[in-house]
Order: C-alpha cells, then sequence, then structure tokens
C-alpha cells in the first residue's frame, strides 16, 4: 500500500450481514468450506499443506468439476484458502514410520454456521489476502521458461523470470486503492466499471505527464495485461466485477482499432471493464486501513461530538456529507444536536465559515424542531446571521431585522466558506456578484468587517468579479482591511 497517510472520501458499506451473505456466496470462499468438509484422515498433504497431485482429481469431485479442465485448479486454489484461514488445520503427527501429516476441521469451520456477519467477514479477509498473493504471483505458462529457471533443488528462481514480488504486490496494491478510489470519489463512477485502460494509466502515467510517450504506452499495455490476468483470478473471490479484456484484441490478425476518441461504449468494454463490488468495497477499505490509511465509511462519526463532525464533513462529498450527518442526528433528540451543532460551529479559527456552512446545512436536516435552539442564537455575533437566514426560509414569524455590521459579517463569512469548500467557480463568481449587486458601496463598508478572513475574501472578490471596476474596488477595499490589520 502507499506509504504516505491521505484521508479518502467516506464510503457507504451494505449492512454487515449482507456482505457476510456475500462472501459466503464467493466461489473460492464456498469451494473451500466444501473442502474443508470433505477432508479426513486420509486426506495426503505436502510438507506445505498442499494437496498432493493425486488429492487433486478427488478433491475436484468433491467440487463437482471433475469434468472441468481447470477443476483441479480451482481445488489446489480452494485447499490454499481453506488452509490460510484455518477451515482445515494441517499438524505434522508421528506415526510408525516417523512423520506424517494428519487434516483435521479447524477451529474456523463452525464460524461458517454458527459465526456472526463479522466472523463471517474475518474469514472472508483471511481468504482475499491468499487470492491476493495468488493474484500478484507470476504466470508460469512456458515450460521451456520454467525449465530454464529451476534450480538443482527444482524450485524456481523467480529473479531468473525477471519478476519483482514485492513490485508487483505493490502494483497490485495501487491499481486496488485507485479502483477503491475512483469508486468513492464524487464524479467518479460510483457504482459504475472502469475502463481496465484508464485503471492501468492511473498507475503506470505520471500525474504531470501530458501527452503519454510511446514507451509509457507501451507499459502502460503491459499493465493492462497483467491485470486482465489479476482479476480473472479475484473476481471468484467476490473482490470485482470483471468484463475480461476481448482475446480477439491480443492476437496479431486482430484488425486494426480506431482511435481512443473514436471508440464508443462496446468498443471501450472489449478492452476490459470492472468494478469493486460492495464486498470488494469493504475489502480493500479493510486491507486500506490495515496499510495505516484513513479510509472511512459513512457513520464513523455516529457517536462523535458536533465538533469533530463539522470538521470532517468540510472535507467528504456533498451526498457523504449529508449521509453523514444523517446518521449523526438519527441517534440524537432534535433540540438537543442542534444546540451542540451551534455551539461547534462558533469560533474565529480558519476553519470556523466552513463549520458554520455545513452547521446550517445540518440543521436543515433537523428541520422545524431546531427553531428552539436556533432563536437562542439570533443576538450572537457570529452565528445571528446564520440563525436568521435559517428562520427566513423556513417563513418563521417574528424574525428581528439584523443589525447592518451582521449582514457584512455574514457575507464575509458566508465566501469565506464558500472559498474553503472549493465550489463550483460560476456559482461563486454569481454569489460574489450578487452580494454586491445588492449592496451598494458593499466595498466602503465591507473592509470595516471584524472577521479573520476578510482581506482574504475582499482579494478573492477581486479576482472572481467580472465586472472590471468592480473588482478593482474589492482589491483596493482588501488593502485598506490589510492596512487596518
Amino acid at each position: 500500500m502507499p506509504a504516505d497517510r491521505p484521508t479518502l472520501p467516506p464510503v457507504r458499506l451494505r449492512p454487515d450481514a449482507e456482505l457476510a451473505r456475500a462472501a459466503l456466496a464467493a466461489p473460492v470462499l464456498a469451494r473451500a468450506v466444501r473442502l474443508a468438509r470433505w477432508a479426513g484422515p486420509e486426506t495426503r498433504v505436502g510438507a506445505g499443506g498442499e494437496l498432493v497431485d493425486a488429492q487433486l482429481a478427488g478433491a475436484a469431485e468433491a467440487l463437482g468439476l471433475a469434468a472441468d479442465e481447470d477443476g483441479e485448479a480451482y481445488a489446489s486454489e480452494a485447499w490454499r484458502v481453506a488452509v490460510d484461514t484455518g477451515l482445515v488445520e494441517v499438524r505434522d503427527e508421528p506415526d510408525g514410520a516417523g512423520e506424517r501429516a494428519a487434516v483435521t476441521a479447524g477451529e474456523a469451520l463452525p464460524l461458517v454456521t454458527r459465526g456472526g456477519p463479522r466472523d463471517v467477514l474475518a474469514l472472508w479477509l483471511d481468504g482475499l489476502e491468499t487470492v491476493v498473493a495468488d493474484a500478484a504471483a507470476p504466470v508460469l505458462d512456458d515450460p521451456a521458461a520454467l525449465e530454464a529457471a529451476a534450480g538443482p533443488d527444482g524450485r524456481i528462481d523467480f529473479d531468473a523470470l525477471g519478476w519483482d514480488p514485492e513490485a508487483e504486490a505493490r502494483l497490485l496494491d495501487e491499481v486496488l486503492a485507485n479502483l477503491y478510489l475512483l469508486t468513492v470519489s464524487e464524479g467518479g463512477p460510483g457504482e459504475g466499471p472502469v475502463p481496465l485502460p484508464a485503471l492501468a494509466a492511473s498507475v503506470i502515467v505520471p500525474d504531470d505527464m501530458g501527452e503519454p510517450t510511446d514507451d509509457v504506452l507501451e507499459q502502460v499495455s503491459r499493465a493492462m495485461m497483467r491485470l486482465d490476468d489479476q482479476f480473472r483470478v479475484l473476481e471468484p473471490m467476490g473482490l470485482v466485477e470483471y468484463r475480461p479484456v476481448d482475446e480477439a484484441l491480443m492476437t496479431e490478425e486482430a484488425p486494426d482499432e480506431p482511435a481512443p476518441a473514436e471508440l464508443d461504449e462496446d468498443d471501450v468494454a472489449r478492452y476490459g471493464m470492472v468494478r469493486l463490488t460492495p464486498l470488494g468495497l469493504y475489502g480493500v477499505r479493510s486491507r486500506l486501513l490495515e496499510a495505516g490509511i484513513d479510509a472511512p465509511a459513512v457513520g464513523d462519526l455516529a457517536e462523535r461530538d458536533a465538533a469533530e463532525l463539522l470538521a470532517a464533513v468540510g472535507g467528504f462529498p456533498q451526498a457523504a456529507a449529508r449521509a453523514e450527518t444523517e446518521q449523526w442526528l438519527a441517534g440524537r433528540e432534535p433540540v438537543a444536536a442542534a444546540r451542540e451543532l451551534l455551539a461547534a460551529a462558533k469560533g474565529a479559527d480558519a476553519g470556523s465559515p466552513l463549520r458554520r456552512l455545513h452547521c446550517q446545512q445540518a440543521l436543515a436536516l433537523v428541520g422545524a424542531e431546531a427553531e428552539v435552539a436556533v432563536r437562542e442564537v439570533l443576538d450572537d455575533p457570529e452565528l445571528g446571521g446564520l440563525a436568521r437566514v435559517w428562520l427566513a426560509e423556513r417563513g418563521a414569524a417574528d424574525v428581528p431585522p439584523p443589525p447592518e455590521a451582521m449582514i457584512f459579517w455574514l457575507a464575509i463569512d458566508t465566501i469565506a466558506a464558500q472559498l474553503d469548500a472549493d465550489g463550483d467557480l460560476e456559482e461563486l463568481q454569481d454569489l460574489v456578484e450578487g452580494l454586491t449587486g445588492r449592496h451598494g458601496g458593499f466595498f466602503a463598508e465591507a473592509w470595516r468587517v471584524e472577521h479573520p478572513a476578510t482581506p482574504e475574501v475582499l482579494e478573492a472578490m477581486g479576482r472572481l468579479h467580472r465586472d472590471r471596476r468592480v473588482a478593482k474596488e474589492a482589491r483596493k477595499a482588501a488593502f485598506k482591511a490589510r492596512s487596518r490589520a
């Protein structure tokens, strides 16, 4: 996993019970469970706990795969998962001739039927590590190369094959992390599939590269072919849904393909399409957390206080911020929740304008029951403007008019919050121009506002306003505000 510790957008996870059912239905884990029940005292294994070749046919038959040309390979994979997850236990026991490996049901097997959802998911995660390691292993399908790379003891010298296990595992980790990020990011594909070329490019093409070079494009092509093999391995574990690369594209006889700009959806899909399943989102997030990466889930803040909620949702996409706030409110009495939110929104620190913006959005979710708490802050210099806006939007009666100083303070605070939120540029320009259009002589008063962000906001208004004369007034006001400070 990447070495830095970024914070990713929060993910919406399905309920544990639903994920556990999906885990048990994943073909690889289901086969591992069947083999654990099939195994017994007569099961023979090698020194590493693997099924000996003579047992593979019987294992494939137990799985109903005797007629499948890959049945023994599937059985071997499922057995490795059974051993690594503790569904079966392999231990050495003495017999008359020395030592033999005894196979018994493992401690994890009863969890399949009697364990809770978290037990099942922990079992699946253990199996996932085995399958990910298999996916990162080299594809050994060239007999001549294998023979040349074999040492005197029969072991394969992977260095001779040009295979770097650490680099291979790191690349797969980065691909899965990028697929996760694309899935949870606002404006990403969401639950839709990602084209394999785009995913490969995301880990190969440098961020600062404009037009990829031929060498880089060749690296992307090689990465695509490797990922095609790897996702075929990962899909039966329930991690992804994958449409493989069209094999016709890999043949020399394939017709010339159109340029990327000319490809329609069907053409793009021929190059491979992949998406994380809901169970895959859970699995990749668990691996990211294990690697020390902050990968929040919606609902993580439900038991935290309002200050932590408002600080966190400021960095969330809009839909995730709303979902997180709804879960936070669900466990609280409305008036008490509104009071806690308003108290957390106060302050003159750099993050306070954005906190107040999210406080106002949270209060909208509380509904009319928040009115008692909102009216309590009408005279507060930091919250009084927010309170009046909230009440006016609901058509409340007896809303006192704001003092002029409060109007200008609220204007500065609102723009500061929108600047921190990195909102849409055109919407921000409309906000700035609307404020200056409604208030004649806005800048003559705005530079005097006792708000820590006043100089920065006025400078930004000078950059954003599309009327050059008004923009110049804003820059003059910003100069006055800085001189005054």
